[in-house]
């Protein structure tokens, strides 16, 4: 009777001692265990894909609001600094560049170089004073059809009612 270990199938001994000392056969998977994998990987693509799917405008939408709700803050801080809004409907870009008619101006009041396009590629719109608010000031995305006045406008004088 053999009392020594038993030695197990590796590439250094591919013939261990065994019963009728038969070679290991090298272990893989085969052609039907690698079917089921993908099919369990398809199914579970089509299930969680469609979940996700919508999830794209409304974080466009969220993306919209919270640079509206950025600018505002940075045409309040301009505002305390120099007594009014700027003026006219390039006036996002006095948040960046002094103009001529700020002598307070302690800007820049935004961190980037250039104004930065809605998520869907339009300009925000700005008007000084606003149809809206007239003691202020009006900003707008047009949203994802790009045209003025549709009910997709993210506005700072309303909510966005997204359509579905």
């Amino acid at each position: 009777m053999n009392l020594r270990t038993p030695q197990h199938c590796t590439p250094q001994n591919p013939n261990p001692p065994s019963p009728g000392n038969t070679p290991c056969r090298e272990r893989g998977f085969t052609l039907i265990e690698l079917l089921l994998v993908l099919v369990i990987l398809g199914i579970l693509a089509a299930v969680v894909v469609p979940k996700f799917s919508g999830r794209t405008e409304q974080a466009r939408i969220t993306a919209t609001q919270s640079q509206i709700a950025t600018f505002g803050t940075a045409l309040d801080a301009f505002e305390v600094d120099n007594g009014f809004y700027p003026k006219g409907k390039s006036g996002l870009d006095d948040l960046i560049q002094q103009p001529a008619n700020a002598q307070n101006w302690r800007g820049p009041y935004m961190k980037t170089q250039v104004i930065p396009p809605d998520p869907w590629g339009n300009p925000y719109l700005y008007e000084c004073p606003g149809r809206h608010n007239p003691s202020s000031y009006d900003l707008m995305s047009t949203g994802p059809d790009g045209r003025e006045g549709g009910d997709d406008d993210i506005t700072n004088w309303q909510q966005a009612t997204p359509r579905r």
